[in-house]
């Protein structure tokens, strides 16, 4: 055996190893799981109410703050400004922060005694225990996925392209969506997926903003807290599935449009 079967040898068996560690537990909760538990979860609306809210509302904070991370990545990415690092480091900021206090900090500042709570509150609506709170704790914690996505991106886009769009007598909106947009979708699509599981998934912060109504983390935690383990699995097996077949479809949009 020459030294370099013996290295592929080494790579494949660490590779087994990781993925063995990724698979061994959801496979084991799988199998866990009769069939007969599976289906009476899968009937019950409380888990289909959650799984549907948290599905929904993480597409839809994906989505309307994409509007405003992807001008934004693309002004990080092609403008040097004093502080820059300042505001890249405030960007990684929630990526790092204890899910619980991202949702404390959250919490002082949707909350009627809050910035953003008591402008909502003159409206007639209180951002806690609401969908839309729970849609800003997603945001707060995931965003930074997309921005550093698209980020990334953009700074790969050539300039000369986006000047000599600009030559040619495209106004600065015209090159963005015709030149620095379309080189770049393939990183936002990879940012949107990525900020879509991050928020999906997110526990910490959600169960301080909004316990009801629950999203499906919240509903696992409470059903393993109140019944166990056995209670806990099926929900946790139905909600995987689910978000399993939902990121392979989106995996086949994206690479269909690329």
């Amino acid at each position: 055996m020459d030294r370099r079967s013996t290295f592929h040898w080494i790579i494949l068996v660490l590779s087994s190893l990781v993925l063995l560690f990724i698979l061994a537990p959801l496979i084991g909760m799988v199998l866990d799981t009769s069939p007969a538990e599976f289906f009476q979860t899968v009937k019950d609306e409380e888990v289909q109410d959650s799984v549907w809210l948290t599905l929904s509302v993480a597409f839809m904070a994906t989505l309307i703050f994409s509007f405003m991370a992807i001008p934004f990545a693309w002004l990080m990415a092609r403008y040097n400004f004093p502080g820059k690092r300042i505001v890249q480091g405030l960007i990684d900021l929630p990526i790092v922060l204890p899910h619980s206090a991202a949702g404390i900090a959250l919490l002082g500042f949707i909350s009627r005694e809050g910035l953003l709570g008591k402008a909502a509150d003159a409206v007639g609506l209180n951002l806690v225990g609401n969908p839309v709170g729970i849609a800003l704790a997603m945001a707060f914690v995931s965003l930074s996925f997309l921005i550093n996505a698209a980020r990334d991106g953009f700074a790969a886009v050539p300039e000369r392209l986006e000047k000599a769009a600009m030559n040619l007598g495209a106004s600065p909106m015209r090159m963005f969506f015709t030149v620095s947009l379309p080189l770049t979708w393939r990183n936002i699509a990879s940012g949107f997926i990525m900020m879509f599981a991050r928020g999906m998934s997110e526990f910490g912060a959600i169960v301080i903003i909004a316990y009801h109504p629950m999203t499906a983390p919240v509903l696992i935690y409470e059903r393993f807290n109140q019944f166990g383990l056995s209670y806990a699995r099926p929900a946790s097996v139905f909600f995987i599935l689910v978000a399993l077949v939902i990121f392979i479809f989106i995996r086949i949009i994206s690479t269909k449009a690329n």
